[in-house]
């Protein structure tokens, strides 16, 4: 069995690392292990920042896509739409205005009535 030793912490850092061992590892012991072996195996220094958070990332994705969506809707509105319609004018079938076609007329000689013949019979003279 392995002896232990005793390092002194501040009171307020050894609660947060028993907080945090409770809720990760078995035991301290196992605790301090991982954490050491994960700054060594990733050769970084714990003082080192890491960048943007997930959190930050995403809120600058989030603004950026909704500015992606604005000026999708932008181009829609003044380019797309109005594209569409003059495309679909030009598609619309009308019926044309129906004229009588041109057809060659035949002239028939129209009598005229006539209401007062001279007779040629010469007994009706007046």
């Amino acid at each position: 069995m392995d002896s232990f030793i005793t390092i002194r912490f501040k009171r307020k850092t050894a609660k947060r690392f028993q907080e945090f061992s409770k809720m990760h590892f078995k035991t301290h012991t196992e605790a301090m292990e991982n954490i050491l072996d994960f700054f060594l195996y990733n050769e970084i220094s714990p003082r080192e920042k890491f960048g943007p958070t997930g959190r930050t990332i995403e809120a600058k994705l989030l603004k950026r896509i909704n500015a992606v969506i604005a000026i999708m809707r932008d181009v829609e509105k003044t380019q797309t739409k109005p594209t569409v319609a003059m495309l679909q004018s030009l598609f619309v079938m009308e019926e044309p205005n129906k004229k009588p076609l041109i057809v060659e007329k035949k002239y028939v000689e129209e009598r005229k009535k006539v209401r007062f013949r001279e007779s040629d019979n010469p007994n009706n003279q007046l």
